[in-house]
């Protein structure tokens, strides 16, 4: 049993490796790329649509819903990005029902790469919602002495949001792993399903506070201290 896709190597050549993160990583993205081509290129603004149309629109909507509930006042301007996001975790974990398949997720890399993006995304909507002075002004608040405190927390939700979702998509492999070793007839099909239902949960939780981080910043007169949630 592999603790994460890392550990499975397809090809190596010296320092270089082609493992099972990297591969599945951009299958993914491939499949979500040619998928949403060939769903919106006959595109429809009728009734007549296809249920594939029907579907990623049910899903945007949602999504988008969603993100104006945290409290963003334009949705549709971050839906791309949250919904990109969402859309990745929770087609990870999805893939799951496919023999052979790792979800890269289980890997640190990767959501170290998701979280990232989070922390490039947050200032960026920020300055753009606020202005670059406005948006530095908010590191001070409510004083001067704030300042590498609120360094910090930016620095450590980033840390948070990646070790959450590696710690849950691995623990949730490795207890599937070791029930079907002990029960292989018994047991297969619900926990697949358990694992499907925890990798939706966290494709959402991972939305839900990457929204809620840029929500904060692009909120005006909103101190860095209301900035981080009370995390479940």
């Amino acid at each position: 049993m592999n603790l994460s896709p890392d550990e499975i190597i397809f090809w190596q050549c010296g320092f270089f490796k082609l493992n099972a993160t990297i591969v599945f990583t951009w299958g993914l993205m491939l499949v979500m790329a040619v998928g949403s081509l060939l769903i919106t290129r006959n595109i429809s603004i009728g009734l007549a649509r296809s249920r594939w149309q029907n579907l990623l629109e049910i899903v945007a909507t949602l999504t988008e819903k969603q993100i104006e509930e945290v409290g963003l006042g334009h949705p549709r301007k971050y839906l791309p990005f949250l919904g990109t996001l969402f859309l990745f975790v929770a087609m990870a974990a999805l893939f799951t029902v496919f023999p052979g398949y790792e979800p890269p997720t289980g890997s640190l890399s990767t959501t170290a790469a998701l979280a990232l993006c989070v922390f490039v995304a947050v200032p960026l909507f920020g300055i753009i919602e606020r202005g670059f002075g406005n948006y530095l002004k908010s590191y001070v608040q409510p004083t001067f002495i704030m300042l590498p405190f609120n360094i910090i927390s930016e620095l450590s939700r980033t840390l948070a949001l990646a070790v959450r979702l590696f710690g849950n998509m691995m623990s949730g492999a490795m207890i599937i792993g070791i029930l079907l070793t002990i029960t292989p007839f018994i047991f297969p099909v619900v926990m697949k399903a358990l694992g499907l239902l925890t990798g939706m949960v966290q494709a959402y939780i991972f939305f839900i506070l990457s929204t809620v981080y840029i929500a904060a910043a692009t909120r005006v007169n909103t101190s860095k201290s209301e900035v981080d949630p009370i995390e479940p």
